[in-house]
């Protein structure tokens, strides 16, 4: 996979600011976002992705991983179905 989507689990930090690395509203995100829950939804979207060993630069010390996703809409699009995802119980 040459060109993706690319996720990293701060982007649905609730407790990091958008300065941070929080892409999405506070009442979107979810404390301390776990990889697989985020591999989870993927999975479950039927959007095919790749994890990567590579960190957010601001946060290369957690070693969480990224996501590279194969979708054709925009990341933000992606990024609201994922933290949807999040939100909702199971």
């Amino acid at each position: 996979m040459d060109k993706g989507v690319i996720l990293y689990p701060c982007y649905f930090d609730s407790d990091l600011t958008r300065t941070e690395g929080r892409r999405v509203p506070r009442s979107k995100g979810v404390q301390n976002p776990e990889p697989v829950a985020i591999e989870r939804i993927l999975k479950k979207q039927k959007i095919p992705y790749n994890r990567e060993q590579k960190s957010h630069p601001s946060y290369w010390w957690k070693g969480q991983g990224r996501f590279v996703a194969e979708f054709t809409g925009t990341k933000g699009e992606l990024i609201n179905i994922v933290s949807m995802g999040l939100k909702s119980p199971e």
